[in-house]
């Protein structure tokens, strides 16, 4: 006998049983192993509460959305087992459209069509009888499953009482000695601040929406420890489609994740170094090519002048592109260095010490200019730095405060430090002439990038100290505005 099924249903004395199968709560359909192609009868619609063509006709579209997740490995042995006839018999729940979950029986066929093999089967809704009977017996799963499911604590939350139980490995890592119900906003409130959203909504959607969750979340522990916890948890519904429960893993994973943290940091600090040596390469090739170029063309003319006063002028020319390439070959150096200094030890330096010293170096600039210099280190008076680096940094921003201060008013730096957790800040504004971000923004810690119409600027103090800044796993910042002012933000540790 032929069987289609969907819209070209049966054919044949088949078309009578169909039309009677499809008004019984119950539907078939038909499996082809070659083809994959899947069939279903009018009646498999309607028992779901779809209408034929309303859902996507397909085996994985059946495992993935219809059939309940518990019950697809019980489904699969059924259609791969064999008993005597090739039948076999199995209760699952499957998704309706409107009432959620239902119980059905399933009854499969194997059998074969012209050399080909296919599976047939039907459902017939018992989702009545089948809570009527378990109704009289209620098992706790708790123990079992957390078994199967955690490898080192697992927890269940109940929806109705919102308390989570916690196993033994579970408190442990809490680090609690009292072993009671928690309630949810108890259990939250030990991870950190910004990790407490997403785990409330996780659970939220797990109750409400039957999706499951796993992530790896910062946690402080009733000692005060904070450590990376991965949490996992699936929805646990009845026998009438809701969501009664959640069970998971709970699992300190610190030790792997803050090994994964150091790599990746690892990885960016490499990328970062690797940009730098190849800015390095491109400056070592193009502005010594140019010196060189320069200087073979002079030696040349130099060479082919007839009178005196033509070699006076072309080894002029000589003496300043050497000035010149000696001022680059420095400038090289200073980077160079700051690659070869980092192996040095640091010291415990006070920011008002280093700070004196620096304005003591440049005190002529700032008598000439008559500017107001002002600072406050008392939130975070010292830092664990090296010494060249601070004065540099210090150095290399005052100068410039100095260098582009406003013709029309008297210049003024603010420096300040302050702690924030483990990391040291320290904030340097000026109310010089400011940059323009919006034109340089991506330029102004580039090597020899100026930005103004001053013959002595050399574009070369930024760049060394962001990558004195960076060498040392800092980070800076800058905030400008024309004619207003500029501000650096550097984070030193």
């Amino acid at each position: 006998m032929s069987i289609e099924l969907g819209n070209n249903f049966y054919s044949d004395d088949a078309a009578h049983l169909a039309q009677i199968i499809d008004h019984i709560n119950a539907g078939i359909w038909e499996f082809n192993i070659n083809t994959k192609d899947v069939k279903w009868s009018d009646g498999f619609y309607t028992i779901l509460g779809y209408k034929p063509g309303e859902i996507e006709c397909s085996y994985n579209f059946f495992l993935e959305n219809l059939i309940y997740h518990h019950d697809r490995p019980l489904f699969l042995k059924a259609i791969n087992g064999r008993n005597g006839d090739n039948v076999a018999t199995v209760q699952i729940r499957l998704l309706t459209k409107s009432a959620g979950y239902q119980w059905f029986e399933s009854t499969t066929r194997k059998w074969e069509d012209k050399g080909v093999a296919k599976f047939t089967g039907s459902f017939i809704n018992i989702n009545t009888a089948k809570i009527a009977s378990l109704r009289s017996a209620q098992n706790d799963f708790f123990f079992t499953e957390t078994s199967v499911i955690a490898k080192l604590s697992g927890f269940e939350i109940d929806v109705a009482s919102m308390k989570i139980d916690l196993s033994k490995e579970a408190f442990d890592i809490y680090e609690l000695n009292d072993q009671s119900k928690l309630s949810i906003e108890e259990a939250v409130s030990f991870f950190e601040p910004q990790y407490r959203p997403l785990l409330n909504e996780a659970i939220d959607n797990a109750i409400k929406f039957c999706k499951p969750f796993d992530m790896e979340l910062l946690f402080r522990t009733a000692r005060n420890n904070v450590t990376w916890v991965r949490t996992k948890g699936i929805p646990i519904i009845d026998d009438y489609a809701q969501c009664i429960k959640v069970r998971g893993i709970f699992q300190d994973v610190d030790g792997i994740k803050r090994k994964g943290l150091a790599l990746q940091s690892a990885v960016n600090q490499l990328n970062d170094q690797n940009k730098r040596l190849q800015n390095f390469a491109y400056i070592v090739s193009h502005n010594l090519r140019s010196h060189t170029g320069n200087l073979r063309f002079m030696v040349n003319l130099f060479e082919e002048s007839d009178s005196e006063d033509e070699r006076t002028e072309v080894f002029a020319h000589i003496k300043s592109i050497s000035n010149s390439l000696t001022t680059t070959i420095e400038h090289l150096n200073e980077i160079v260095k700051i690659h070869t200094e980092i192996d040095q030890e640091k010291q415990t330096l006070e920011f008002e010490e280093v700070f004196k010293m620096v304005m003591g170096a440049l005190q002529s600039n700032i008598e000439s200019t008559s500017a107001k210099i002002e600072y406050d280190f008392s939130k975070c008076p010292v830092i664990s730095y090296i010494p060249a680096y601070l004065e540099s940094i210090l150095q290399n921003l005052l100068t410039n405060a100095l260098k582009y201060r406003h013709p029309d008013r008297r210049p003024e730096v603010m420096v300040r430090t302050v702690k924030d957790h483990n990391h040291v800040y320290m904030t340097f504004e000026d109310n010089g002439v400011g940059i323009d971000l919006e034109r340089y923004g991506d330029k102004v810690f580039g090597m020899y990038k100026t930005f103004h119409q001053n013959s002595d600027a050399k574009g070369i103090g930024l760049f060394i100290t962001r990558n004195q800044v960076e060498s040392l796993g800092g980070s800076i910042k800058v905030d400008s505005t024309v004619n207003v002012g500029t501000k650096f933000t550097i984070r030193l540790v």
